[in-house]
């Protein structure tokens, strides 16, 4: 009978997101003027999908088959998860009036499949997982009060760089070796990325500089700077977070300044770092092997991409099932290849689908910079999107064997405290760019 439910999950799972996509299309053409929908069905249909999807998730996941009882602390586990879906939607609703509800809908929707996921490979990582998320909500029921205390911030462009490369090179004197990048801090049992908060810090720098016409001096002086932080990350070993610098680096100079030829001349310089990293540095020679013939090196360099290549095979479209897979077969599952993980259990159609959940959250992102009337807060909602995009399309893109692996996490769903909090953080700051917009124009309605 449970292997029944099991089987039927399959299917459930995949309508729920499917109708979970539905209504958020249908609220963004609605935004755009293309067709008229209710947007408060569409939002209220897909909080009810992510809920009934966790209820589903951990009827199997709390189910125990030799003593045919629920596990209580899966339960609870269940139970406090589904308590964050509720509170989440209806406080970020109170909180950020004007913020556009389809974007908390997407990032609690991923958020839920990430707790889902790290309770089916290891319960204790579910639990810091939801503690962090908590903390990040918490702290972003607060940007609004601290934008109003600190009302000038974009004025602090040096601050934030001087606070970036002191973070960057701090881990480089304390930092600690995990999976061959020097990318983490441990002070006693609490350990963190400082390379995430940067990332955080580095979009901040880019708007306040870029805020106002970029001359020569500008993208001068940037440029150099940029180039510091990325070559740091690079003999940090953190390939990914380097690429990542870089690309946002190019998107928020193109956004600012419309220069196709900065643009290209990015791209050209993009691609001799590329060949000058490859010939001196060895770990990236390592990683471009394993991504052109895994299977030559499928016991050392190529295991984990081999690995991840089965399981995204075994699962075929609809999945093996949650719970029927093999996921903790495959190194640094919970962080790296949580994406091949899904697709095992949850299926390519489901695979998919999540990506289209990316795609609306960041779709919704761009509309709202593009739409905002202050440079400085366009540029700002532009710089967190294309981030958290390029981050997206890297790591999926290394799980599947398109790109390279550069071994960065996939935003709101792989598990990693740090970077939980700074992407709810960045949201929250898109959210409230939202809220200032529609202020800006009931204020202008009104005048008239």
């Amino acid at each position: 009978m449970f292997d029944l439910l099991i089987i039927i999950s399959r299917y459930l799972f995949i309508i729920y997101i499917i109708v979970f996509l539905y209504n958020g299309t249908a609220y963004i053409l609605d935004e755009a003027g293309l067709t008229r929908h209710s947007h408060r069905r569409s939002i209220f249909t897909g909080r009810t999908v992510t809920a009934l999807m966790h209820i589903t998730a951990f009827l199997i996941l709390s189910y125990n088959r030799e003593t045919i009882t629920f596990s209580i602390p899966h339960l609870i586990i269940g139970a406090a998860g589904l308590a964050f879906i509720i509170m989440g939607n209806f406080i970020t609703e109170k909180v950020y009036e004007d913020g556009c509800p389809l974007i908390w809908n997407c990032v609690i929707f991923l958020l839920d499949v990430s707790i889902i996921m790290l309770v089916r490979l290891d319960d204790a990582l579910a639990v810091r997982q939801l503690i962090w998320i908590c903390v990040g909500f918490f702290a972003a029921f607060w940007i609004p009060a601290f934008i109003k205390l600190m009302p000038k911030f974009e004025k602090l462009e040096n601050i934030y760089i001087l606070l970036s490369f002191m973070l960057i090179i701090s881990t480089l004197a304390m930092g600690s070796t995990e999976y061959g990048s020097r990318n983490w801090i441990y002070i006693g049992n609490f350990s963190f990325q400082p390379s995430e908060i940067v990332k955080f810090l580095y979009i901040f720098y880019l708007a306040s500089v870029f805020r106002k016409k970029v001359d020569l001096k500008k993208f001068l002086i940037t440029a150099f700077l940029s180039a510091c932080l990325v070559i740091l990350l690079v003999f940090q070993r953190d390939l990914g977070s380097a690429l990542i610098f870089f690309m946002t680096y190019m998107a928020m100079l193109y956004i600012a300044t419309s220069n196709e030829i900065l643009l290209l001349s990015g791209f050209g310089a993009l691609a001799a770092g590329s060949v000058v990293a490859y010939k001196f540095f060895s770990h990236v020679r390592i990683r471009v092997a394993a991504w052109l013939n895994p299977w030559a090196d499928i016991d050392s360099g190529g295991y984990q991409i081999c690995q991840s290549l089965f399981a995204i095979g075994t699962g075929g479209l609809f999945g093996s099932g949650l719970t029927k897979g093999m996921p903790l077969s495959i190194p640094v599952v919970s962080k790296d290849f949580i994406f091949a993980a899904i697709c095992e259990e949850f299926g390519a159609i489901f695979a998919i689908c999540l990506i289209g959940v990316f795609a609306l959250l960041f779709t919704r992102g761009m509309m709202i910079a593009f739409s905002c009337r202050r440079r400085y807060y366009g540029i700002i909602a532009a710089g967190f999107t294309v981030m958290m995009s390029f981050q997206t399309f890297l790591i999926i893109g290394g799980v599947i064997k398109l790109i390279p692996l550069t071994g960065v996490t996939l935003p709101f769903v792989s598990y990693g405290g740090t970077s939980i909090l700074v992407s709810i953080l960045a949201i929250s700051f898109i959210q409230w760019v939202n809220g200032y917009e529609k202020f800006a124009e009931r204020n202008e309605v009104g005048q008239n």
